[in-house]
């Protein structure tokens, strides 16, 4: 009798460490699936975003080439063609609808970020307070945001 349970006693050990075993090698499993899984995600994730930038890109350089074009509408508007007016105001509206923003710089700041100052103006000491900053007095050319990103610098005349 001492034999039988010499015997199950060891039978029982032996399965309690596979069952130990069993477990351990589950555990480690499931870690290898969890950290597959948010590796998996954060790929996808990653890769949405990389495929919104891309088209975002991708429009902005179409966008870039319509430019000249606006450029063209508000030269002849400015000359007083006829007939100009609501296609430029067409084009544009069109255009901001999917992301383009006009850069209204006139009477800002002027920030090197969203203008090159092609023009400046000294201040009259006399005439005036003495400016403590460059402001933009007027835009030569137009600038403009593609979602959010300088598409094009405005050409601007500061003073100060």
């Amino acid at each position: 009798m001492t034999d039988e349970r010499a015997e199950m006693s060891s039978e029982e050990l032996s399965v309690e460490a596979l069952v130990e075993q069993l477990t351990k090698e589950r555990d480690e499993f499931k870690d290898i699936a969890l950290r597959v899984q948010a590796e998996f995600e954060n790929y996808r994730k990653r890769s949405a975003t990389q495929l919104i930038d891309d088209s975002d890109r991708n429009a902005g350089r179409i966008v870039e080439g319509l430019l000249a074009t606006l450029d063209a509408c508000e030269a002849a508007i400015s000359h007083g063609v006829a007939g100009v007016e609501p296609i430029f105001s067409s084009l544009l509206t069109a255009l901001q609808k999917q992301g383009l923003e006009v850069l209204e710089l006139v009477d800002t700041v002027f920030d090197p970020s969203f203008a090159d100052a092609v023009v400046h103006e000294s201040v009259d000491v006399e005439g005036e307070e003495q400016m403590t900053e460059t402001r933009v007095v007027e835009v030569l050319r137009t600038g403009y945001l593609w979602k959010g990103r300088v598409l094009r610098a405005a050409m601007v005349k500061v003073k100060g």
